[in-house]
């Protein structure tokens, strides 16, 4: 059985609750990434995608004088997580049912150890495509 932590993301840029929003914003630029893990002593406490930062930037801005907005503001707190040991098949249709571009990866206590993302399915089944096409 194939797992996640196979195939996951473990170099991985994260955020802090108390980062303003131009930072999440600068590093996504920065890293060409779309989806930062924001952590709290290690341990996840939400998520914020490039989506949510669009948004939370143009709502903004449109308070002229509005002190900086943080991350704790906009991230997605309520995560349906993966362990490395969960089965690709299952993440896959965690991913496809819920509509997610990626899933955090977590050991026991919730402390993050990855991320398992489209682009790394695609690199997947780019792999396994090259395999068939040389049988």
């Amino acid at each position: 059985m194939l797992t996640v932590e196979e195939l996951m993301t473990r170099d991985l840029v994260t955020l802090d609750e108390d980062d303003d929003l131009v930072r999440g914003d600068d590093l996504l630029a920065e890293y060409d990434i779309r989806h930062l893990p924001v952590v709290k002593d290690g341990r996840l406490v939400g998520l914020v995608s490039h989506r949510d930062l669009i948004r939370a930037l143009a709502r903004h801005e449109r308070t002229p004088g509005a002190p900086p907005a943080q991350v704790r503001d906009v991230m997605t707190r309520s995560l349906e997580t993966l362990k490395p040991t969960s089965s690709v098949h299952e993440a896959i249709h965690k991913m496809l049912d819920r509509k997610f571009g990626c899933v955090p990866v977590v050991e026991d206590g919730g402390r993050l150890v990855g991320l398992l993302t489209e682009t790394d399915l695609i690199r997947l089944a780019d792999r396994l495509l090259s395999q068939e096409e040389r049988h």
